[in-house]
């Protein structure tokens, strides 16, 4: 397959078998769930995705991740969020225009989120990999295991979690590689720039290289 001209190349050689799709636990499912009803900024940003009925539409990586560590920290004002991070699955229309015009609608709802739009059935360009078959392959390639998150609101008002690798870690006030594609030289940039560390000083860094 070739996309502008150029062939795609085959998955990265270190890209390794795991034990994806764990189970995530009555327990974990309660907790989560709880903290996002608790906080009325990110239903908003539930709610106005779920209008769009995107295919395969979730908010993902800080939006759940930073909650959760946010919680463990017993923090009574959220962290802001950098970015709100919508993920949709669409390998019809993969256009920067579509993700353009979905962004705008998001902001026509919910005016003070920071909205990212990404189309994961084209992503695998920017990071060189075979193409992928859905929105929960494209998050298990994600460099922190904790960040490899999403939610969304179905129509009957129940939280519906993108989570590959489970959400234990995340219970653990961890920040460690995804052993799927581990990228460590990445992961540690990221823990310096992104200063984790020092928004949650209750996380342990964890280094599985």
């Amino acid at each position: 397959m070739a996309v502008n001209g150029k062939p795609l190349t085959n998955p990265p050689q270190n890209i390794l078998k795991v034990s994806l799709y764990p189970t995530i636990t009555p327990a974990q499912r309660r907790y989560v769930e709880n903290i996002l009803i608790a906080d009325n900024y990110r239903m908003d940003c539930l709610y106005a995705l779920r209008t769009l009925d995107l295919p395969q539409g979730y908010i993902g990586a800080g939006f759940l991740r930073n909650a959760i560590w946010d919680a463990q920290h017993e923090f009574v004002v959220p962290t802001p969020l950098n970015d709100v991070d919508v993920i949709y699955f669409d390998p019809h229309t993969v256009s920067t225009a579509a993700e353009r015009a979905i962004k705008e609608a998001l902001q026509m709802q919910c005016p003070a989120a920071p909205w990212q739009v990404k189309n994961q059935a084209r992503m695998h360009i920017q990071h060189n990999h075979a193409p992928y078959s859905s929105c929960e392959e494209a998050l298990s390639m994600w460099v922190e295991r904790e960040t490899c998150v999403a939610v969304r609101l179905s129509l009957n008002d129940t939280f519906e979690f993108l989570a590959p690798f489970g959400l234990s870690q995340n219970m653990k006030g961890t920040i460690s590689v995804n052993p799927k594609i581990p990228r460590p030289e990445v992961f540690s940039r990221r823990v310096t720039t992104k200063k984790w560390l020092k928004l949650w000083p209750q996380l342990r860094l964890v280094n599985t290289q």
